[in-house]
């Protein structure tokens, strides 16, 4: 039973890894928003930026939107659109 219990563990481990990285772009970075640009970008959109970070190829913020609503999105560092929302 024990093992089962560990293969099962590892099994889920192994897929969180897998789901951590995420792909916004097949762009090369060259052709990437810059992240002052991209900032200056979401925040005209009306979204405040607590945290920003740059998971695999995405650019991900954690903030509010305009109607002042937690959000964590992941967007496409090429052209600024969003690519997931929570």
């Amino acid at each position: 039973m024990r093992n089962y219990l560990l293969a099962i563990m590892s099994l889920m481990l192994a897929s969180g890894v897998a789901f951590a990285k995420k792909d916004c772009t097949d762009q090369p970075k060259e052709k990437w928003m810059s992240e002052a640009d991209f900032k200056k970008k979401v925040e005209a959109e009306g979204y405040t930026i607590a945290k920003f970070k740059q998971p695999g190829t995405c650019y991900e913020i954690y903030g509010t939107n305009k109607d002042g609503k937690k959000v964590e999105i992941y967007f496409n560092p090429v052209d600024g659109s969003v690519k997931k929302e929570k």
